[in-house]
């Protein structure tokens, strides 16, 4: 098949995968399949996809975004935990893209265990991630392949908000400032439930994840801010003198770390940027 428009999958085609595969999409594993050419189009034009690029992608069910990664990017690896899924992948771009086939690796993995990729580094991760995993498997894309440049990936739009959000939001949490220490976050457009199948209960979201030029300046280790992060959002309605006790040791002992940071022990957890845990997390009582 020529590259173009008939090599994408569709509905049909969708479906008659899935029941050559006997594969039912599960929702333990959040499985919901893109059917749509026009949004897989849509995705890798908003992920700025580029011809020298060497993308990720996690999850790729039957080959949806796949194959029209494949024909943009300069090479597509595809990590699939799905037995039935990631054997029958590379065929499905033998027999839609042949001309792209060498240009393809499939992962046969977890995600959340992957810490190496064959071939050049990744520049880009590109993911409809299943909706169960999708804020641990993006931190941990992240944060061992730091050579992923841009990212783009479709999440439940919950996440996406708050991934995307900002200090003050109601729904800034852990995702948000984690996400923030590797990347510039931004909300990258909403994805409606007929593009799947199955049809999920929510909608969906695209977040868009630029990587800073350097992490957040800090003399602590991403560890030691992470740790903070945690606990301040453990008990998020707490004050930080309160919710940081455990990290500390005391409540005095919290407060000693913030007022040493320039951080107001009255204040919580959702009004700090990336910056002010970081700088709570190099005062850190020793223990």
């Amino acid at each position: 098949m020529s590259p173009g428009q008939d090599a994408l999958l569709g509905p049909g085609d969708i479906r008659d995968l899935a029941t050559a595969l006997g594969v039912r999409p599960t929702k333990q594993r959040g499985q919901n399949f893109v059917i749509d050419a026009n949004t897989v189009r849509r995705i890798i034009r908003t992920a700025d996809v580029r011809p020298d690029d060497v993308v990720v992608e996690v999850g790729p069910g039957l080959g949806s975004l796949t194959l029209g990664l494949l024909e943009t990017a300069d090479r597509v690896v595809a990590v699939e935990i799905d037995d039935i899924l990631a054997a029958a992948l590379p065929a499905t771009v033998e027999a839609r893209l042949p001309a792209r086939a060498a240009h393809f690796a499939l992962v046969h993995a977890d995600a959340l265990r992957v810490t190496e990729l064959p071939g050049p580094p990744p520049t880009a991760l590109v993911a409809n991630l299943p909706y169960n995993v999708a804020v641990p498997v993006l931190l941990h894309m992240l944060e061992r392949f730091p050579t992923i440049e841009r990212t783009l990936v479709m999440v439940q739009a919950e996440v996406a908000d708050r991934l995307a959000a900002a200090p003050g939001s109601k729904v800034y949490g852990v995702p948000s400032v984690k996400a923030n220490w590797y990347a510039e976050v931004k909300r990258a457009g909403a994805i409606g439930r007929n593009v799947f199948w199955p049809a999920p209960n929510v909608d969906s979201g695209l977040v868009s994840l630029v990587r800073r030029a350097e992490p957040p300046a800090t003399k602590a280790r991403r560890e030691q801010v992470f740790a903070v992060v945690d606990a301040a959002f453990a008990q998020r309605r707490k004050t930080l003198r309160a919710a940081l006790s455990g990290w500390a040791g005391s409540a005095a002992a919290a407060e000693a770390a913030l007022v040493a940071a320039g951080i107001s022990p009255q204040a919580r957890g959702e009004s700090l940027t990336v910056e002010e845990f970081a700088a709570i997390a190099e005062h850190a009582p020793a223990r």
